[in-house]
């Protein structure tokens, strides 16, 4: 009953106006890990950091979530940076410093589900290790997958894409936000790319809209959920709570697992509606503040029960 996140772990530089205000610790993958821990779900973590001192604090702070490092993650020559430049509505810009690598199969045990996305899947070399893993370990395991594009680092938008279609014939859950839409295929509405997806084999894609809240597509229909009427600070680590909560939906909901694959690709829409609600209140509780700092059990189910959501 553990999860297994694969992905990148980085530092985020935070700039405004061109000046760093803050460092924290980032990645799209461990804050989805950290987030689920949070959550209270056991969590296996598998990265590519440093043993410097900014590794160190990597590690501590999964640690300190109650994630679980897996043994030989810090093997990187640098720990990963990126640059978050945040505009005047607390949009992030990012520029990255990272290098990624993986190699062999974890000592963990077997996942109830596997997730992966953002620069680890279209990251030479680490992305190959990344797509063989997911091979490996979806005959037992969900799979969830947030492409999560990070444009600055691609250098080969069509083998990206490429790479992007190849976990996609695997995946069982994607979130996909519209504008990582937009750049995969600016021709087809979100929509039909989901329509696309489901007929690869996805059981469920969940599109981000921003303040337009969340589209929500599976073989019973189609949902839509708004988003929250908060404040925003910032929205840095937003679609990864958003990614986290729906992850941890499912989990509650019995969904979650390889023999249980049938019953994910049948789930209704009132279900797919509940399971998308979670999502963005956790979306939205990060969004409130600084950083990305997901919600704890406590917190998201307090919020659950409020009107954040309208």
């Amino acid at each position: 009953m553990r999860a297994l996140v694969i992905g990148e772990a980085l530092i985020d530089i935070v700039e405004r106006d061109g000046q760093p205000t803050r460092e924290h610790v980032g990645g799209s993958p461990l804050n989805v890990a950290v987030g689920l821990a949070r959550l209270g779900r056991e969590v296996d973590f598998l990265t590519h950091i440093g043993a410097d001192e900014r590794g160190r604090r990597i590690a501590d702070y999964i640690e300190t979530s109650g994630a679980q490092l897996v043994s030989g993650s810090m093997s990187a020559s640098r720990t990963a940076t990126a640059r978050a430049q945040l505009d005047a509505s607390g949009s992030a810009t990012y520029t990255f410093d990272i290098e990624w690598q993986l190699s062999g199969i974890p000592e963990v045990p077997p996942p109830l589900v596997v997730h992966t996305g953002s620069i680890a899947a279209v990251l030479e070399p680490g992305c190959l290790a990344a797509k063989a893993l997911v091979d490996t370990y979806h005959v037992s395991a969900t799979v969830t997958f947030d492409p999560n594009i990070r444009p600055a680092l691609v250098t080969d938008p069509d083998a990206a894409r490429s790479r992007i279609d190849r976990l996609l014939e695997k995946a069982d859950v994607v979130k996909v936000s519209s504008e990582d839409l937009h750049w995969l295929d600016p021709t087809r509405t979100p929509e039909q790319t989901a329509a696309a997806w489901l007929a690869l084999g996805v059981s469920i894609v969940v599109v981000t809209l921003g303040a337009d809240g969340a589209l929500g597509v599976c073989a019973d229909g189609s949902v839509r959920v708004p988003a929250g009427d908060v404040d925003v600070v910032d929205t840095v680590g937003a679609g990864d709570a958003f990614m986290t909560g729906l992850i941890d939906a499912l989990w509650s909901m019995d969904l979650l697992g390889a023999q249980r694959r049938d019953r994910l690709a049948a789930i209704g829409t009132a279900d797919l509606t509940t399971a998308v609600r979670a999502a963005t209140v956790a979306s939205a509780l990060t969004v409130m503040r600084a950083g990305a700092d997901l919600p704890d059990r406590v917190s998201l189910d307090e919020a659950a029960g409020s009107d954040i959501l309208g």
